[in-house]
C-alpha cells in the first residue's frame, strides 16, 4: 500500500464517525484506529489516529475476552494465519501431524503448513506453550488472520 493511500485512509477515519478501519489486500493489511482518552487503547493521550501495518508473518495475538473458543484465561494466545491458502497439519498425507492437542511447542516449532500458490509455507509457533485447540481441519482453506491454534503460553 502506498503512502498517499494510507494518508487518504487516515483522513477518512479522522473526518468520519468511525473509530476503526481495517483494509486487507492480498499479502498485507492495515488497521487505522482513532485514539480516544480512556478508550480501548488505554491511552491518556490526546485524541488522534494511529495507522499500523500488519506484517505478513505470524504474530501471536492475545485472545480477546468473549472471542476465545475456550474460557478466557490469562496467557491464552491465538496463532493466526499469515496468508490465504490451504491448511495442512502434516508435511505429507502419510506423515504424522506436526502437533496435536496437548503438544508442547517452542518458538521454532513447526505447527502446520499453509500452501499458497503451490508454495508450502511452514508456520511456526513463535512462542512457547501447549496446544489447547486446533481450530482448522486438515485440507481446509484459510484466510489471512484466521485463528489456527489456541495456545496456553508459558
Amino acid at each position: 500500500m502506498r503512502a498517499d493511500e494510507i494518508r487518504e485512509l487516515v483522513e477518512l477515519v479522522e473526518r468520519s464517525g468511525i473509530v476503526e478501519l481495517e483494509v486487507r489486500r492480498l499479502w498485507s493489511s492495515i488497521r487505522i484506529r482513532k485514539l480516544v482518552p480512556g478508550g480501548e487503547a488505554g491511552s491518556a493521550a490526546a485524541p488522534g489516529v494511529v495507522a499500523a501495518a500488519v506484517a505478513p508473518h505470524v504474530v501471536p495475538h492475545r485472545v480477546p475476552a468473549g472471542q476465545a473458543p475456550a474460557p478466557a484465561e490469562e496467557g491464552l494466545v491465538q496463532i493466526r494465519s499469515p496468508m490465504v491458502g490451504t491448511f495442512y497439519r502434516a508435511s505429507s498425507p502419510e506423515a504424522e501431524p506436526f502437533v496435536g492437542v496437548g503438544s508442547e511447542v517452542k518458538p521454532d516449532s513447526v505447527l502446520c503448513i499453509i500452501e499458497a500458490m503451490k508454495v508450502m509455507n511452514e508456520i511456526k509457533a513463535e512462542t512457547s506453550g501447549r496446544i489447547l485447540e486446533i481450530l482448522v481441519e486438515n485440507g481446509e482453506p484459510v484466510e489471512f488472520g484466521q485463528p489456527l491454534f489456541l495456545l496456553a503460553e508459558r
